[in-house]
């Protein structure tokens, strides 16, 4: 449950036009529901704005269907994250109506259309192919909580040229999420070149010495340019949430 929709059922209670008996129904689950393995969280939305969304690896089809089910039944869009082909296809059959973000490995349900409420636009900057999994787990989070998005993909250091040439762009995004694997150097560029605030996401793309992304994590944490926060490794969906806090 959104304010949008408490607010209306407190609106009908006050009117008569819902029963106290139906109204308590509507709130029963209020603020949480407990499936047994997972404790649904239906007050999130009204404490942080966006709906609770579903961490997939590591659950079962199951676990994610009932989850799914729950937050649907209250009228709430849903986000699973990091979720592979089978179990999306799976899910799918159960939630007709669901979209399978490959790309971003993820799996979403919109109840209610998208309203566009961010200030400005977010922009999401990814420093090789390789990165863009992660990438448009952040560019898909960000749409969904209500910004406009646009993205940059491979425009890594190694050709610095991609990305000057889109200074432009650089300037007008409110806020830049820059997702990079290898050493991590593109956020700090990107950070000495806008006056935004820049979130850096390391990825565990490279080669052995990058340590599953904690060469480009230590080197982001390290940024010499001002205004650059971190994100953990591989983290598209916290920086997508963290970013649409900040465009709001």
């Amino acid at each position: 449950m959104n304010v949008k929709d408490l607010k209306q059922l407190l609106t009908e209670l006050r009117d008569g036009d819902v029963a106290i008996d139906a109204a308590i129904e509507r709130l029963r689950h209020l603020p949480f529901e407990d499936l047994g393995f997972a404790n649904v969280d239906h007050h999130r939305e009204l404490r942080q704005g966006c709906p609770e969304v579903i961490f997939g690896e590591g659950k079962s089809v199951g676990q994610i269907e009932r989850i799914m089910t729950a937050l649907f039944a209250k009228g709430n869009n849903i986000l699973v994250t990091r979720i592979d082909d089978e179990k999306a296809r799976t899910l799918r059959e159960h939630f007709p109506t669901a979209s399978h973000h490959q790309d971003a490995r993820c799996l979403t349900v919109e109840a209610n259309p998208v309203e566009i409420h961010g200030k400005g636009t977010i922009l999401v900057i990814s420093a090789g192919t390789s990165d863009i999994p992660v990438a448009a787990e952040a560019m898909l989070t960000a749409q969904l909580m209500g910004n406009k998005v646009e993205h940059l993909y491979d425009v890594g250091v190694a050709g610095i040229h991609r990305l000057l040439a889109r200074r432009e762009l650089l300037s007008t995004a409110t806020v830049l999420i820059v997702v990079a694997g290898m050493e991590g150097a593109l956020p700090s560029v990107v950070g000495g070149l806008v006056d935004r605030p820049v979130i850096a996401v390391p990825t565990s793309v490279g080669y052995g010495a990058s340590f599953g992304g904690i060469a480009a994590l230590l080197g982001m944490l390290n940024s010499c340019a001002a205004g650059v926060t971190v994100v953990n490794i591989d983290n598209g969906f916290g920086a997508g949430y963290a970013a649409s806090l900040m465009n709001r």
